[in-house]
């Protein structure tokens, strides 16, 4: 999901009452999906000084 950015003032908004994690590459933010049901984590890539890519896995119980 991008994360609509003001280009005048290169800011954006975000929600601080929602857990979340963001990447921000070549002045895009997006957040990143969450983990299915259970214990999770996120695994991000990078290549050249930037955020490639990003991994999600989950465990259930």
């Amino acid at each position: 999901m991008k994360i609509p950015v003001n280009i005048g003032t290169n800011k954006a908004e975000i929600d601080l009452n929602e857990n979340a994690v963001y990447r921000i590459r070549d002045g895009n933010i997006e957040k990143v999906d969450t983990p299915g049901e259970g214990f999770g984590k996120q695994i991000i890539t990078w290549q050249n000084g930037k955020p490639s890519h990003y991994e999600i896995t989950y465990t259930k119980k």
